[in-house]
């Protein structure tokens, strides 16, 4: 008999029995299937978002480059601009009227004081003189008759032959007649004074600057004619414009070097004689004076110059980049990064611009982080990264040994 075909015979021993149907199983190869496909698949994708959003976080801070405020140290003695001036300088003119008859002296001569420079022709001044002194002598002898007569008057009354009215009138007379007399010669003397004016001479010794005067010219003194100009340049003035910053080195007798263009390589001693004692408003500086010698006569007036004080030296400053400015309504300003990476604002005063960097009076210290090219959109409080690690800049000596950091 086929044993198969009782099912219900038990198996021979040894012999392996079928394993029954577990679905569960299956389903759970499934769900671990598909987790490990969802884990493999998600997780790049949240890192991804994270670095996603660190680096948007990162993008949102902007990195900056920071720079500190550097003294500008003391630098060699200016030379500021001077211009040249004659000792003494004047205009030469005509007191009287008439016509040049003849002139002495030319352009560039030297002259002395006194010495005759012009001599002029005075018609009608001669005519008027010559009138005031036939005036003098007729009152003059009008004079005379009047003292004669109140003198025998005086003798007349003491005899009782003339009354006290009568003498008094007299005596009163001579009072008039010698007032005329004395207007008289005034007058006289007023013209021959006048005449004199006629002869030309230097005020003072010194060169002729300038000739305007020719034969037969006339003179007039009421159109202020100029006829000529001496100057005396022996000695010249320099006069200087000194800045306010440096104004308070200035003393009277201190020592300058004067240079010119024309005379490269060469100083002249010169030194301070008087100050203006207050700022010109308009440009605050303090207009000083100096004289040089210029016994040869070398050097002309009315022209530049450039002085030099050595003793005089412009001041450490602290100054910072001109690229680390903001200009903006509230005026210039500058981004401070404190040691939390913020930014704060801070107002300035500026002083003098060197183009590429401008000094700070005031507000800054060399220990300040400033920002270089900063945006238009950074505002107070913003938060930024710094593009380098900055150490903080060492104190450095400033004027008068000070420590750099004010």
């Amino acid at each position: 008999m086929n044993p198969r075909s009782h099912p219900s015979q038990p198996p021979e021993a040894g012999a392996p029995a079928d394993a029954p149907f577990r679905p569960g199983r299956w389903i759970f190869a499934i769900a671990v299937f598909v987790l490990v496909a969802f884990a493999a698949g998600l997780l790049p994708r949240l890192r991804q978002r994270a670095a996603v959003r660190e680096t948007t976080r990162e993008l949102s801070v902007p990195t900056v480059t920071v720079v500190s405020p550097k003294w500008l140290l003391a630098g060699p003695p200016i030379a500021l601009p001077a211009e040249l001036r004659a000792e003494t300088e004047a205009v030469v003119s005509a007191r009287a009227t008439g016509y040049v008859r003849r002139w002495h002296a030319e352009l560039g001569a030297s002259v002395t004081n006194g010495q005759l420079l012009a001599e002029l022709d005075t018609p009608e001044l001669d005519q008027d003189l010559a009138h005031a002194r036939s005036q003098q002598r007729e009152s003059e002898a009008t004079e005379a008759l009047a003292r004669t007569t109140a003198d025998r008057w005086k003798e007349m009354f003491r005899v009782a032959a003339v009354s006290r009215q009568e003498t008094d009138e007299k005596a009163a007379d001579l009072l008039l007649k010698t007032a005329q007399l004395e207007s008289a010669r005034s007058n006289v003397r007023r013209l021959e004074e006048l005449a004199g004016f006629a002869r030309i001479t230097a005020p003072f010794d010194g060169i002729i600057t300038q000739r305007r005067l020719d034969i037969g010219q006339l003179v007039n003194p009421a159109a202020g004619t100029e006829l000529y100009r001496i100057a005396n340049v022996r000695t010249l003035r320099a006069f200087v414009r000194i800045p306010q910053t440096l104004s308070a080195q200035v003393v009277l007798g201190q020592a300058a070097e004067i240079s010119f263009q024309e005379h490269p390589g060469k100083t002249y001693p010169a030194h301070v004689v008087r100050t203006a004692r207050a700022l010109d408003p308009a440009s605050r500086t303090l207009l000083t004076e100096l004289e040089m010698a210029n016994p040869e006569a070398r050097l002309l007036a009315g022209g530049y110059a450039q002085v030099r004080f050595p003793e005089i030296r412009p001041q450490a400053q602290l100054t910072i980049p001109a690229n680390t400015l903001l200009f903006r309504a509230e005026g210039p300003q500058v981004a401070l990064v404190g040691p939390d990476g913020r930014v704060s604002l801070r107002g300035l005063t500026l002083g003098r611009d060197h183009g590429a960097a401008v000094e700070i009076p005031t507000g800054l210290g060399t220990n300040d982080l400033l920002v270089l090219n900063p945006s238009d959109a950074l505002v107070d409080g913003a938060q930024v990264r710094l593009a380098t690690t900055v150490k903080p800049q060492e104190a450095v000596p400033g004027p008068g040994g000070r420590p750099a950091t004010p």
